[in-house]
């Protein structure tokens, strides 16, 4: 810790960087105890820290002390702090949802995201955990379709990507409906540039994580389901925040997208 501390006031006041290791350590302690407490293995699960609105410093004194999953739901600030996070830490984003694949942070676009936004999105994060819809999908497709081929061995560029299920059916939030997620996920399926890799959801907010708790559960049965009729694994759920990160993992959570008790009150957005 004292050599993490060291390399992150690199980027932050020592004090700040103190507090923001002290922070994510915190909650990365949280989630392994909520894995061990459910027969899981904590290296299992992903810890994405969300740093929309927070500067590139502080994720570069994350990436320096270790932390490798960021996640931004703004398309134009994750770009624009993706080449501040790299010119200050001389690491290059990682793409490439694999571990083996480079050291660089690895980006996740976690907010709703326009068909408008595909030509932006594609080749720039390692999973897009909020594809919705066919036309997205196909929008993200086409875009992949232009892109040069990848590594010394010339392979097609793939993106991997994640169905957002609108859990709650609540109107202002984006996802798929999940009577239609068995159709839009084999309408993915055909597309040969997009790896699907599982699902994410947004629960209503509640006071109590617990309440979550339903949810959580309600997806991880869609996702059973759909792995089952598609002759998939599907290995990944994407569910779980700051205040119900503990139930997510219980409920079958691989990857929690952490926000505030990591890196602390979000700044009002300019």
């Amino acid at each position: 810790m004292p050599h993490d501390i060291a390399t992150a006031s690199a980027f932050l006041p020592p004090d700040d960087a103190r507090a923001l290791l002290d922070r994510r350590a915190a909650v990365r302690a949280r989630v392994d105890a909520a894995a061990r407490a459910a027969g899981r293995d904590p290296a299992g699960i992903i810890l994405v820290a969300v740093s929309k609105y927070h500067p590139a410093a502080s994720v570069a004194a994350l990436v320096a002390a270790g932390q490798r999953d960021f996640g931004e739901n703004y398309v134009q600030e994750a770009l624009r702090k993706q080449a501040e996070v790299a010119d200050m830490t001389g690491k290059a984003p990682s793409v490439v949802f694999s571990p083996e694949q480079g050291d660089g942070p690895r980006w996740h676009f976690i907010g709703h995201l326009q068909s408008n936004k595909a030509k932006d999105v594609v080749g720039r994060f390692a999973l897009i955990h909020t594809v919705d819809s066919d036309a997205l999908a196909r929008k993200l497709d086409q875009r992949l379709a232009g892109m040069p081929a990848q590594g010394a061995d010339g392979a097609p560029p793939v993106q991997d990507i994640l169905l957002q299920v609108n859990i709650g059916d609540e109107a202002q939030k984006s996802g798929v409906d999940p009577d239609d997620l068995p159709a839009l996920a084999e309408a993915v399926l055909a597309l040969p540039r997009l790896r699907l890799l599982g699902l994410m959801c947004m629960p209503p907010i509640f006071d109590d994580g617990e309440a979550s708790r339903p949810y959580f559960a309600r997806l991880r049965e869609l996702r059973d389901a759909l792995a089952a009729r598609v002759g998939l694994p599907l290995p990944h759920l994407s569910m779980g925040m700051s205040h119900d990160a503990e139930v997510a993992v219980a409920e079958g959570a691989t990857i929690v997208r952490v926000g505030t008790d990591i890196f602390g009150r979000r700044p009002v957005r300019a």
